[in-house]
């Protein structure tokens, strides 16, 4: 691969392009992204499914969505969750909203936070009749376990 002159310093040494622009890029000038920024996201959008940025690419698309992501996950550790079996206090709750269901996650506490977080990103600050289930998968000698949940989002307005 033939060496490019870097999009910031001008050294010749680019040799990591932009995700985005492509712009070549040095080891010291690149922005690197990293894998699990966005874990919780359903799905990632193109434009953030990139390992390497020049910093203008960087803070014009990814600062103001990692910014976004932030402040709902921040929101996903601040809901209110009620499980199937607490009933009487769930009763005068609307249940008109769509069940936000998740599957095959590595624990228990990633799919209450998964469920938490999809509720948050559509604005809701409680789940209710969450019922988080656990499935053994036996393969030979080796087992695993998946999780899976689901819980009906709703927003009330006194905690």
């Amino acid at each position: 691969m033939e060496t490019q002159d870097c999009s910031v310093c001008r050294r010749p040494k680019g040799t990591l392009a932009c995700g985005i622009c492509l712009a070549p890029n040095c080891k010291k000038c690149v922005v690197k992204l990293e894998k699990d920024s966005f874990y919780f996201l359903p799905k990632i959008p193109l434009d953030l499914s990139h390992k390497f940025y020049c910093d203008s690419c960087y803070q014009a698309k990814v600062v103001p969505e990692l910014e976004n992501y932030n402040t709902n996950m921040a929101k996903a550790k601040n809901i209110s969750v009620y499980v199937r079996g607490q009933g009487e206090e769930t009763r005068f709750f609307k249940r008109k909203e769509k069940p936000i269901t998740i599957t095959d996650c590595s624990d228990k506490n990633e799919t209450l936070l998964r469920m938490a977080f999809l509720a948050a990103t559509e604005n809701f600050n409680t789940l209710f009749d969450v019922s988080i289930t656990l499935k053994k998968i036996r393969d030979e000698g080796y087992q695993t376990k998946t999780w899976s949940g689901v819980g009906i989002p709703t927003t009330i307005t006194n905690r």
